[in-house]
């Protein structure tokens, strides 16, 4: 089939000498010119501008959000004075520039009885330091003085004898000839003797005075009224404490108790 004529073609375009899909030019960027914002757009920016540089200064150049003073919260052995010492808030400096990160690491670096810190702004002119004290739950000897040794096994200050708290059980390590010192070591040892004293049952607890580690799997504890328990090691804590507690009940004036074998126990010197 031939195609349309030279005439056709011809009418098809326009009387300017273009064919009826010309489209026509796009106004602005394309006629040469371009919109500029209008004064309403302006005046926004401008404001936009001046309220970020104002907070700007406001927090950091001016003297209304700067460091002033500090609240300490959550002491018992340790003094304000001393915490305070140790956080070396830039008291001055612009709150929103004070590293609390750096003063809780501080705080922890310096004053190892801190177990945590939480260092936070008070806004406009405050830092808040609240921290949380390690408590003994045994006394190490240490020569003439005790180390205070927490739940987590960190051994975290050394006290005298007079300053010692009270009705904490001293830990005695007597292991020096155990395979276990060698295998174990120091630190392994006291944990596990951590591990049971935190694992004994509350009127246990109470009335336990020492905790001895003879080696790893030969712990004994010794009680008020000259009471002596063999606890073995520091596996199966639950087992062990529920036969404990069923054994005190059912023979209150036995002195000896073993749980070494928990679904075996065994009392004496009733």
């Amino acid at each position: 089939m031939a195609g349309p004529t030279t005439a056709e073609r011809g009418a098809r375009k326009s009387p300017n000498g273009t064919d009826g899909s010309a489209r026509p030019p796009r106004r602005g960027a394309a006629d040469g010119r371009s919109r500029l914002p209008g004064p309403r757009s302006l005046l926004i920016a401008l404001a936009a501008t001046v309220l970020v540089a104002g907070g700007i200064w406001v927090l950091y150049g001016s003297a209304w959000l700067r460091a002033e003073r500090v609240r300490t919260t959550g002491t018992d052995v340790l003094s304000v004075r001393e915490v305070e010492k140790a956080a070396a808030v830039p008291i001055g400096t612009p709150l929103i520039s004070v590293d609390t990160d750096a003063i809780e690491a501080r705080l922890r670096h310096k004053l190892p009885r801190i177990d945590s810190a939480d260092v936070t702004r008070s806004w406009p002119h405050g830092i808040s330091l609240k921290v949380a004290e390690r408590k003994p739950v045994l006394l190490l000897r240490m020569g003439t003085k005790f180390a205070e040794v927490d739940v987590k096994g960190v051994r975290f200050a050394t006290v005298d004898t007079g300053a010692a708290p009270k009705n904490v059980p001293l830990l005695e390590l007597a292991a020096d000839g155990s395979p276990s010192l060698r295998r174990f070591g120091t630190d392994r040892l006291v944990a596990e003797a951590v591990r049971v004293r935190a694992g004994l049952p509350p009127q246990v607890a109470a009335d336990t005075r020492t905790v001895t580690v003879r080696s790893y799997d030969a712990i004994f504890l010794e009680l008020t009224g000259g009471r002596t328990v063999v606890w073995g090691s520091s596996e199966e804590g639950e087992a062990k404490a529920r036969a404990l507690t069923a054994l005190m009940k059912a023979e209150p004036k036995a002195r000896h108790f073993d749980v070494t074998a928990p679904t075996a126990p065994s009392v004496a010197g009733s």
